[in-house]
C-alpha cells in the first residue's frame, strides 16, 4: 500500500506539470491583442503554481506545512478556472480546446479539497 501512495503523489506531480504545459500550449493559440496578453500572463502563471505547490507540499516540513500548501494548491487551480473562464469570454471559438482546461483544473479542485479534508 505504501507503494501506491508514492506511485499516486508522483502521478499528481506529473499531472500538474502537464497541465502547466497544455495551458503553455492553449496560450499559444490565442490572437494577440492587449486583452489576451494580461489573460495569457494571469493564466500561466497561476496554472504553473498549481504544481510548484503540489511538489513543495510534498517536501512539507511537517502536517501543518503540507496543510498550508495544499491548500495554496486548490486556491492556484481556482484562480486558474477563473482565468480561463475569462480566456473563454474573450476567445469562445476556442471553447473545445478550453473546456477540457477548466475541467481539469475543477477536478484538481475537488483532489485538493479532498487531500485538505483528510489532513484535518
Amino acid at each position: 500500500m505504501p507503494n501506491n501512495q508514492i506511485d499516486r503523489k508522483f502521478d499528481l506531480e506529473d499531472r500538474t506539470l502537464n497541465f502547466a504545459k497544455k495551458i503553455i500550449d492553449l496560450v499559444k493559440k490565442l490572437p494577440k491583442n492587449s486583452v489576451n496578453f494580461e489573460l495569457i500572463s494571469q493564466v500561466v502563471r497561476s496554472s504553473g503554481s498549481v504544481g510548484a505547490n503540489y511538489r513543495e507540499a510534498n517536501e512539507a516540513l511537517g502536517k501543518k506545512d503540507f496543510y498550508m500548501r495544499v491548500r495554496i494548491c486548490r486556491k492556484e487551480a481556482k484562480e486558474t478556472r477563473y482565468w480561463l473562464e475569462l480566456i473563454l469570454h474573450n476567445n469562445p471559438d476556442l471553447k473545445g480546446e478550453i473546456d477540457p482546461k477548466l475541467l481539469e483544473s475543477t477536478e484538481f479542485i475537488k483532489i485538493f479539497s479532498s487531500m485538505i479534508n483528510k489532513s484535518l
